[in-house]
């Protein structure tokens, strides 16, 4: 007989291993299979950075102690586009953990968790009696696409990109740095704003550093992309000559699509759940793919009104705030603004980071202090 699994996962990164684990973890009995392209362990660019939220995730799937041998973070300093600077302790500790480790442990976890693990490219979806049929043998209930910024399911499903204008661009590499230096590191620009670069300590001697900007604003340099990334890096980090380059495109939660199409659910990048804020989506991706799993056992009548409701709860507050947000910070002095007030006031600077990393919102009383010093740097030139 062919077997009919109860979830298939295409994609292994941290939304498609939260899934599988989390489908385990409510189902033991669960036929759950992880489909993905590459062997394990695989590099993938990307910041690296796993906030208080991200461990939280992890907590709830079983995995408390998943990264507890990598250092923690606890101290953030940021650069506003006009130079003001504030740095302080978070409230919470950050990591870093590569994802060259960081995918490779939540895929032996799914697998010990009795997950099947199989390197497979998906070419073809089907809806047929009520399933879905992957590449015309594997019959599924559920599909949880969590295959990247460039889903290839979300293609397959007719469903478009994330259009230019909310999609980001980033440049990867790896830094020597001191052990004693454990303080991350964000540095915006002014020139082509929204843009900035990030130095994250991991702990070992080296540190995960980069550099982003809006595709739109990068084609309109009218220089390779190449050049302008490398040198932005080179210049906004002249101490931490990096190697290891590699770039990435972010598609950012304000041109997140529906969901997920029929018995399909999309989650992480493929949902184009990236914070337009800060570009982190790791956090994201544990969580969507949580509620993807979940929803995939808990109501397989109908597991995409499930999942989308889910999401509601977890995130509707807050990705209304940050599409607000992303908005207000196409001017550079709005974060300017923002940055001096958290320099002054050490509970702004949490909740920045609790919107930046987290699932926080702004109060409106903040939100109007923010925008009156706005208005009034405005009111005296400076933009």
């Amino acid at each position: 007989m062919t077997t009919v699994w109860d979830l298939v996962v295409v994609g292994g990164g941290p939304a498609g291993s939260a899934a599988a684990l989390r489908a385990k973890q409510l189902d033991p009995d669960a036929r759950v299979l992880l489909l993905d392209r590459d062997d394990f362990p695989r590099d993938k660019a990307c910041g690296d950075g796993i906030a208080a939220h991200g461990r939280d995730e992890l907590a709830l799937l079983g995995l408390p102690d998943l990264i507890a041998d990598y250092r923690p973070t606890q101290r953030l300093s940021v650069v506003s586009p006009g130079g003001v600077r504030v740095s302080a302790t978070v409230a919470r500790p950050n990591h870093v953990v590569p994802r060259l480790v960081f995918d490779a442990r939540l895929v032996e976890a799914a697998r010990a968790r009795g997950v099947e693990v199989r390197r497979h490219r998906v070419r073809s979806l089907a809806a047929h009696d009520g399933q879905v049929l992957v590449d015309g043998e594997v019959r599924a209930r559920a599909v949880v696409a969590a295959d990247g910024a460039q889903s290839t399911v979300r293609r397959l499903l007719g469903v478009p990109p994330t259009p230019d204008r909310h999609t980001a661009i980033a440049v990867r590499g790896y830094a020597d740095l001191p052990d004693a230096d454990d303080a991350q590191l964000i540095a915006m620009q002014r020139a082509g704003w929204p843009a900035y670069a990030w130095a994250f300590p991991i702990g070992d001697g080296t540190a995960n550093v980069g550099f982003g900007m809006l595709l739109p604003k990068l084609r309109a340099t009218g220089l390779p992309g190449r050049r302008v990334l490398y040198g932005r890096l080179a210049e906004l980090l002249p101490d931490l000559p990096a190697r290891d380059l590699r770039a990435h495109h972010l598609p950012l939660s304000p041109g997140r699509p529906r969901p997920g199409v029929g018995r399909v659910m999309f989650a992480g990048d493929a949902a184009s759940l990236i914070n337009p804020l800060t570009g982190e989506g790791i956090y994201y991706a544990l969580l969507s793919g949580r509620l993807a799993g979940e929803a995939a056992v808990t109501a397989p009548a109908d597991p995409l009104a499930a999942y989308r409701r889910g999401l509601r709860r977890a995130l509707g507050r807050h990705l209304r705030t940050t599409d607000v947000l992303a908005r207000a910070a196409q001017s550079p002095g709005f974060i300017d603004a923002a940055i001096a007030t958290a320099a002054r006031r050490p509970e702004v600077f949490d909740l920045l980071v609790e919107v930046g990393l987290g699932a926080g919102t702004v109060p409106i009383p903040l939100a109007w202090s923010v925008v009156s010093r706005w208005l009034m740097g405005s009111l005296r030139g400076n933009p």
